[in-house]
């Protein structure tokens, strides 16, 4: 099977959490499983960020991004959290290539358009997976930041959540993953949701019962759902020990978002 996992948040930053996400990526790929992992960083950029001086903006859960900020944001990104992660895959002895959306053109961006505007922040408008195929064949892992290069040659901040949903719809994943800082989506009295409709999520944004960082993760389920990959799972990175017995068995841990 084919699996996207986005890995944000304390899974990053947390060495037990993260030790145990990359052991669950790497039980999935010695199952036979081709796995790509597409990560954030904002936690490393906002605190890179403020050491520099510089304040953060959110919008609807989005960074506003101005061309200092981006640049940060790759050197950040595709430096020290890419190389990290490749770094602890590489100490299960499982090799990874770091990359991001821009490395073979595998993923094109455009200017997100929004009002007001958040600046170098995009989405992604075209892709061209034959590079991870490449790196499947090798038997290998590869990792993407979630930056991707415009049209007309800038490179863009892309939301890690959009990517991963973009990148699972472009390679026609089997599931799409999000390991996050979360149990799950909560209800309106604090209880999670063991599974969500995508027709729930408008109603649920509406009453603001899902809001900030929720809204563009639940976008990007419902993106993934709609063009063909058939699971998404968001589940708690500490539970990332079931992450291979997903498609097999019953899990007790996080929300899957369903079509209906």
């Amino acid at each position: 099977m084919k699996y996207v996992v986005k890995l944000g948040g304390a899974g990053l930053e947390n060495p037990s959490l993260l030790e145990g996400c990359t052991r669950a990526i790497a039980d999935l790929v010695r199952d036979g499983n081709q796995v790509a992992v597409v990560h954030g960083g904002g936690i490393q950029l906002t605190r890179m960020l403020k050491a520099l001086g510089l304040e953060s903006q959110f919008i609807n859960g989005l960074r506003v991004t101005d061309a200092e900020t981006r640049d940060i944001a790759l050197m950040v990104f595709a430096g020290k959290v890419n190389k990290g992660l490749v770094a602890a895959l590489g100490a299960l002895g499982l090799p990874a290539v770091g990359l991001t959306g821009g490395d073979g053109l595998l993923f094109r961006a455009r200017k997100k358009r929004t009002a007001p505007d958040l600046g170098y922040v995009g989405e992604i408008a075209a892709s061209d997976v034959r590079l991870l195929d490449a790196i499947w064949q090798l038997n290998s892992v590869p990792v993407l930041a979630s930056m991707a290069l415009g049209f007309d040659g800038e490179y863009y901040n892309i939301n890690a959540d959009e990517m991963a949903a973009a990148c699972a719809i472009a390679c026609r994943a089997d599931a799409l993953v999000f390991l996050t800082d979360v149990p799950g989506v909560k209800d309106s009295n604090g209880q999670v949701l063991r599974w969500l409709s995508i027709d729930q999520i408008a109603e649920m944004a509406k009453s603001e019962v899902i809001s900030g960082g929720m809204l563009p993760k639940l976008s990007a389920c419902r993106e993934a759902l709609l063009n063909g990959v058939k699971r998404v799972r968001i589940l708690p990175a500490e539970a990332a020990g079931s992450l291979p017995d997903l498609c097999s068995s019953r899990v007790p841990h996080g929300t899957e978002v369903m079509v209906a």
